[in-house]
């Protein structure tokens, strides 16, 4: 199926999200969407996959003109797409999810569904299992989950938003066989990324958009260098790690315990010093989530002994850590950090620290758009926080941190994020050091953590397996201990 997208704009307001775009989607090939956070990418994918209608432009399936105006109509020609958070339902289990919109005759056909689940998680080598809750599932997992649901709805053209953000090593490598083998069927794959490893690994073909146009398209093999430039214009400079020397204990674990993800968490014993940058590695659901949310009083531990300026925090709850300076963002921007529907500017009334009844909405306004410009955010006080792209959601949280907290817990706080955007939110979470503020964060990216850490904890099922300074080991060594071998 030959995909064509012809002079395609999309504005919201005075934002231009998509400005002129040109692409062709050829069958049993792998595309490449790169390209800066805000650049248009997802924005461009959305109306392919019919879940956003363009300003102005056309699209040509084989030739013909269409005019689809919701996912379903997409679907109905072939069109389906992976979003970066898998539109799911969490309470109902695996095969449920599976049926969605599938449903045939009179009811819903149980065994014919579980034979045809079957069939596609055999041919694609994923391990579902169909009568478990949707909410046991990893991210990786419930990919997986939405691919097979996709291919069994008929879907011709895939598109995927970012999909190896928060996976694991191994899940990377099951989705990447999956896709080439369905590239390998004659099916047209999509993939929108900022990493220019994953486009090197997987694709045939590079489409790089800037400022909501396409600045130029290479094919395999890739020119790093070049795929750079037409991203940013020059290839950006990351920043160096941060200098302070670690001062006094501010958070002390000793033997706490916790559940939670799927290992829990054991027999923990951490400290953590002011002015140092901790590194969390670790597969997920291996015990850093956990570790993260007992720290910042968003989970009760179990047993031991949790101090933070010297007080004792056990068994308190996230506004007392609050009150003592510790500052928690999440990973999941739209579930945990935000709140859909909401306008940027409704967000910061809600942050103010205010003793009457009365919003002070003029307040609001004028700080929205200081931390708006300050931050460089693009978008405006009446953005509902959805129109914003992943990148401008992560700014829009770094701006509600406070100005002097002494610890900051940061669960993958680049997530989605391209290289420039990555760079900026480190030259500003770096700022904070010079305070004496300690920084704790996850990721998947190992070679981050390197880049920024001071320190790294390894955890693997549910532990603390290893802990070293980030200056004396490598991306080698860090891959042994997430792997259980010291």
């Amino acid at each position: 199926m030959q995909i064509e997208l012809r002079d395609i704009h999309k504005s919201y307001g005075p934002i231009k999200a998509n400005n002129g775009v040109d692409l062709k989607v050829t069958p049993g090939e792998i595309h490449g969407i790169l390209g800066e956070n805000g650049a248009g990418k997802s924005t461009l994918m959305k109306i392919l996959a019919g879940f956003s209608l363009p300003t102005r432009g056309l699209i040509q399936v084989d030739g013909a003109a269409v005019d689809y105006r919701n996912p379903a109509q997409a679907a109905e020609l072939g069109i389906g797409m992976l979003y970066q958070d898998p539109l799911d339902f969490p309470l109902l289990t695996v095969l449920d999810n599976f049926m969605l919109g599938q449903t045939e005759g009179l009811g819903p056909q149980r065994k014919k569904f579980r034979r045809r689940f079957d069939a596609l998680t055999e041919a694609l080598h994923f391990t579902l299992k169909p009568d478990v809750a949707l909410n046991t599932l990893t991210i990786g997992e419930r990919q997986q989950l939405e691919i097979i649901r996709l291919m069994a709805l008929g879907i011709q053209v895939l598109i995927l938003d970012e999909p190896t953000t928060g996976i694991s090593s191994t899940q990377k490598e099951v989705l990447f066989d999956a896709l080439k083998k369905l590239a390998a069927e004659g099916k047209s794959i999509i993939l929108v990324s900022h990493k220019l490893e994953d486009v090197e690994a997987l694709c045939d073909r590079a489409i790089v958009l800037r400022h909501g146009k396409v600045t130029g398209e290479m094919d395999r093999p890739f020119d790093s260098r070049g795929l750079l430039e037409m991203m940013f214009g020059t290839p950006p400079v990351f920043p160096p790690r941060c200098s302070e020397t670690p001062g006094k204990e501010v958070l002390v674990l000793n033997q706490v315990c916790g559940i939670g993800g799927r290992a829990g968490l054991q027999d923990c014993d951490v400290i953590i010093r002011e002015g140092e940058v901790v590194g969390l590695a670790g597969l997920e659901g291996s015990g850093q989530g956990v570790f993260l949310r007992i720290a910042g009083g968003l989970k009760q531990a179990r047993r031991g002994s949790i101090s933070l300026l010297g007080c004792d925090m056990y068994g308190k709850n996230h506004h007392a850590f609050k009150h003592q300076g510790v500052s928690f963002l999440p990973a999941s921007r739209l579930e945990d950090g935000l709140i859909a529907g909401m306008r940027i500017t409704e967000h910061f009334a809600l942050q103010a620290n205010q003793q009457h009844f009365v919003v002070r909405w003029l307040d609001a306004l004028q700080h929205a758009k200081q931390q708006i410009e300050k931050f460089q955010i693009k978008g405006r006080p009446d953005s509902t926080v959805e129109e914003l792209s992943g990148g401008n959601q992560q700014r829009l949280l770094l701006s509600f941190l406070p100005p002097d907290p002494q610890l900051l817990l940061l669960e993958n706080p680049t997530r989605g994020l391209d290289i420039e955007s990555v760079n900026w939110v480190w030259q500003h979470l770096h700022a904070y050091c010079s305070k004496k503020t300690s920084i704790v964060f996850s990721s998947p990216e190992l070679d981050e953590i390197l880049m920024v850490a001071d320190r790294v904890l390894v955890f693997f099922n549910g532990r603390v397996l290893k802990e070293v300074e980030a200056a004396k080991t490598d991306a080698q060594e860090l891959g042994r201990a997430i792997a259980g071998k010291i």
